[in-house]
Formats: structure tokens, sequence, C-alpha cells
């Protein structure tokens, strides 16, 4: 989650027409303190029973925990990508999650620098 954080303005495009959300089966109590001590710019959501991970087939019943999977969701909310797990050491891996990011919702083009 903290390389969501640190590149969260080039892969999310500053949470332009954006909005992550880490879903796991931790406490929200637990996710909310992590999240205001680690200040992230994202989303929480709390699954305790594991009920969405297995929803989306993101639950591993044996551990008893969501996987990293990811999912984005087009703003119709149908499913634009999925990756599972997500390589979270791998930079190819937030090339590509950006690449698609970009695709729902392109950054604004640059200001006219010729004024």
């Amino acid at each position: 989650m903290e390389a969501y954080r640190d590149q969260y303005a080039t892969l999310f495009n500053n949470g332009r027409k954006v909005v992550v959300i880490g879903i796991s089966v931790d406490a929200d109590t637990a996710q909310a303190s992590w999240a205001r001590n680690e200040a992230f710019p994202i989303l929480f959501a709390s699954d305790p029973g594991g009920r969405v991970g297995q929803l989306y087939a993101a639950f591993d019943a044996k551990n008893k925990l969501d996987n990293r999977s990811l999912f984005v969701v087009r703003p119709d909310g149908r499913i634009a990508y999925v990756t599972k797990p997500f390589k979270v050491l791998t930079p190819s891996a937030y090339t590509e999650l950006a690449a698609i990011v970009d695709s729902l919702a392109p950054p604004p083009p640059p200001a006219d620098s010729t004024r």
C-alpha cells in the first residue's frame, strides 16, 4: 500500500476522476489508525468476513485473508483490469496500472505556455 501512496500522483492522476479503495479483512479501527499514521490519500474498507473478497475471487479461505488482487473499475461500474496477485515489487506492474488508469481518466492537457 505504501507504493500506492508514494506513487499516487503518477498512478492515479492525483485522484483526478479516480477513487482508490483498499479492501482487507482487517478491522476498520486498525485500518483507520494505519491510514492516518501513514498519510494515505486513498480510502480503506473493512471486509471482516471476506465476503467482498469472495465475490471477486480475491479471498484466501485457508488463511482467512484477502490476497493482493487489484481491480480497476470503469466509471460505468464494469471491471476494466484485473491482476491477481498484484506484483508490488515489479516496476512494470505500476507502469501497466498507470496506463490503464490513464486510459480511463486521462490527465488534463498541459497548460498553454505561450501566454
